[in-house]
């Protein structure tokens, strides 16, 4: 098996040098550092993790905290988070809360012992509670912001104010958003930016939840749409499955009797009958973008900024113009306890 001192005698340079250009690369010239990863690959030589943390103080290894892993939302963000450690010679341990920030904390705790720092997607803790790991490990949020601490955000809420534009050009004046799980920073931010412009343009939205983003919890609130709503945009692509399935065995039509829209874009919903309109949200680029600021935290550059990536309407069959005005009569269920508020 190869040793440094192998690749060091390899490449031409000390065993010193050959130890900074594989564990710190940016601490050496570029010919030399590229000389002895040429020398390691041909040798087949491989780091000692163990010896690594020991010199450098630290492991190569990045936590990345997930809400879920039923919800295939979040695939693209772990695989775009990977491939990004990849590139920067990192592993990444993946670790699921399920919402519970009990046990979100007790996770980020666990990691902390072991990662060069955290990687939080859609965190559930406290703002307190945020910054204060922050103070203790390097820590990016993914979907939350608080205050100046580092973030990578995918902008769904100004998404979805294009996508209430796109249903008011149509005629629509009366829409419900089925909102996310309680504590969720960007449900929060969305259902502030729909109903400030649905106001702004003499419409109304009716806010209902908070829900479980699931497909049994759009079935259940598709018979509780308010009487009139001629739209409906829903949190995630499981809630509207689930509405759309709701609303077929009620014997309602989409999108003749009502829109329907997604702040997410899963494949199933470009296959559905009819096609969803939905958000196109870059979630790989945030995984990749928030391993890359974490790293720009590792190497000292403590800037605290919330990098912002567009999402973007992706328009389909679902959204038309609304159709007869009594056909709003169709939804007359009452609104029970799911709806929390309205503008």
């Amino acid at each position: 098996m190869a040793t440094l001192m192998d690749v060091a005698r390899a490449a031409g340079v000390s065993k010193a040098t050959a130890s900074r250009a594989l564990q710190r690369p940016e601490l050496v010239a570029e010919p030399t550092r590229l000389r002895v990863r040429d020398a390691a690959e041909q040798l087949g030589f491989q780091p000692n993790a163990a010896a690594r943390a020991l010199t450098t103080g630290r492991t190569g290894l990045v936590g990345l905290i997930v809400p879920t892993l039923s919800n295939p939302f979040f695939a693209p963000l772990v695989m775009g988070a990977q491939q990004a450690a990849e590139e920067t010679h990192s592993h990444l341990l993946i670790a699921v809360s399920e919402y519970d920030p009990e046990r979100e904390a007790a996770l980020a705790d666990r990691l902390s012992e072991q990662a060069d720092g955290l990687i939080m997607v859609t965190p559930v803790g406290t703002d307190a509670a945020l910054r204060e790991r922050f103070r203790r490990r390097p820590l990016v949020l993914v979907d939350r912001q608080v205050g100046r601490l580092p973030a990578v955000v995918a902008d769904t809420a100004a998404g979805l104010a294009e996508l209430l534009g796109h249903l008011l050009s149509q005629g629509h004046r009366d829409i419900a958003y089925v909102s996310g799980p309680a504590g969720s920073w960007a449900d929060e931010q969305r259902r502030t930016a729909l109903t400030t412009q649905a106001a702004d343009a003499g419409a109304r939205v009716h806010v209902l939840g908070p829900l479980p983003p699931t497909f049994d919890a759009g079935i259940e609130v598709s018979r509780s749409l308010p009487r009139g709503a001629t739209a409906v945009l829903a949190y995630n692509s499981y809630l509207t499955l689930g509405l759309l399935h709701g609303l077929t065995v009620a014997g309602l039509r989409v999108p003749e009797d009502v829109s329907l829209a997604a702040a997410d874009d899963l494949s199933t919903l470009g296959a559905t009958t009819p096609p969803v309109t939905a958000l196109d949200v870059p979630l790989q680029e945030a995984g990749a973008l928030a391993v890359t600021r974490l790293h720009e935290l590792l190497a000292g550059h403590r800037r605290t900024v919330t990098s912002r990536l567009p999402a973007h309407p992706v328009l389909r069959a679902s959204t038309a113009r609304p159709g007869d005005p009594a056909s709003g009569d169709l939804l007359s269920r009452p609104v029970d306890s799911y709806v929390t508020g309205a503008s």
